[in-house]
């Protein structure tokens, strides 16, 4: 792994804003840190060249962010909030500004389809294999920044408490409900997935599927099925199981919308990968969360129904990702980077057949 290449790379992106094409997520950061996590420095830049084409210029701000809560999820505020999280990365050490930012965008984790969080957990990451680069510094500071432009919540999921378990007291929090996501719950995760009812009408993007869930009678009881986790060690448990159960739900769901579903199991990949650099009383927070986005992203894209799982080879976790990398659509690379930890944690070679059909599907 060359970590001059990811370097380099995030040097050309960060010219590029967080969208293009009206409300389109960049993918280049994450992809190209998937690519040489997993040794394929070489591709990087020859991807970059044809998908920077494709991108727009980083916003200009207007002012700066003075009330953070009337700023979250308003994209207007994009070139503000990456002022604003590039200046804190200068001041403060990076481990200060996730612990302080996760608790308050966790509540908003539907952020840009995912893309938000997903972001985040890729940039972390880069950051705890290179801490002393200021090329992934910027980059966590951008992956925030679009978290906080694109806050949503999951419909139906309560707002969870966002004060830092050591960190600035009340100041911490979003005005909205209390509790707890999943309190009551009684389900494990396989049984949570398996109890998610559907939207009917299946038109539209995810900010108008999210919009149905709160008419589905069904919604809000399947939501608070997962049984909540009472220890961070059950947290991160939970979170495994999710992102494992997820990826064999892609084999049985992808078919119906192959690019969306990835979200259900790259997000929770995400947030996985972000908990040893948190406070483990925000571990439990997260594992509901994650839950919210992954059943939410279930519930309005996979089809009522699910197909046989397809028979496919999947080879060795090498050869699944040098697949993906050749395929070239940034979904297929982030699916093979989320499968593979999935097969590392549980040596299920299922998992890994995931990222070859959504090759076959994209």
């Amino acid at each position: 792994m060359d970590d001059g290449i990811l370097d380099e790379a995030y040097r050309r992106l960060h010219r590029t804003g967080p969208e293009f094409e009206g409300w389109l997520s960049n993918h280049g950061p994450m992809a190209v840190e998937a690519l040489v996590q997993h040794g394929h420095d070489a591709e990087v830049h020859r991807w970059l060249d044809d998908y920077l084409r494709r991108l727009d210029e980083l916003p200009r701000g207007l002012r700066p962010i003075d009330d953070w809560r009337a700023a979250l999820g308003d994209p207007k505020r994009a070139g503000d909030w990456l002022a604003h999280f590039d200046r804190e990365l200068r001041e403060r050490p990076w481990r200060d500004i996730l612990g302080t930012w996760w608790p308050r965008l966790l509540p908003g984790i539907a952020a840009g389809a995912t893309h938000g969080v997903i972001r985040v957990g890729h940039a972390v990451r880069a950051l705890r294999a290179a801490e002393t680069s200021p090329d992934r510094r910027t980059e966590l500071g951008q992956a925030l920044a679009y978290w906080a432009a694109r806050w949503q919540p999951v419909p139906g999921a309560p707002l969870l408490p966002a004060a830092p378990p050591t960190g600035e007291g009340g100041d911490g929090g979003v005005a909205g409900e209390g509790g707890v996501a999943g309190e009551g719950g009684v389900a494990g995760v396989a049984a949570a997935l398996a109890g998610l009812p559907r939207i009917a009408d299946r038109t539209g993007g995810i900010r108008e599927r999210l919009g149905r869930l709160p008419d589905v009678p069904e919604w809000e009881s399947s939501l608070a099925a997962l049984r909540p986790a009472r220890t961070p060690a059950e947290a991160e448990r939970g979170l495994a199981e999710l992102v494992h159960r997820a990826s064999l739900d892609y084999l049985r769901y992808g078919h119906a919308e192959p690019v969306m579903l990835v979200h259900a199991v790259t997000a929770p990949t995400a947030v996985l990968r972000t908990l040893p650099e948190l406070d483990p009383g925000l571990w439990a927070p997260s594992l509901a969360a994650a839950w919210s986005a992954t059943a939410a992203v279930t519930a309005v894209y996979a089809s009522p129904a699910g197909v046989a799982p397809p028979a496919v080879a999947p080879g060795t976790p090498a050869e699944v990702f040098a697949r993906a990398a050749r395929h070239g659509d940034e979904h297929v690379v982030k699916l093979a980077d989320a499968v593979l930890d999935a097969h590392a944690a549980t040596g299920d070679e299922q998992v890994l057949a995931a990222a070859g059909y959504a090759a076959q599907l994209i």
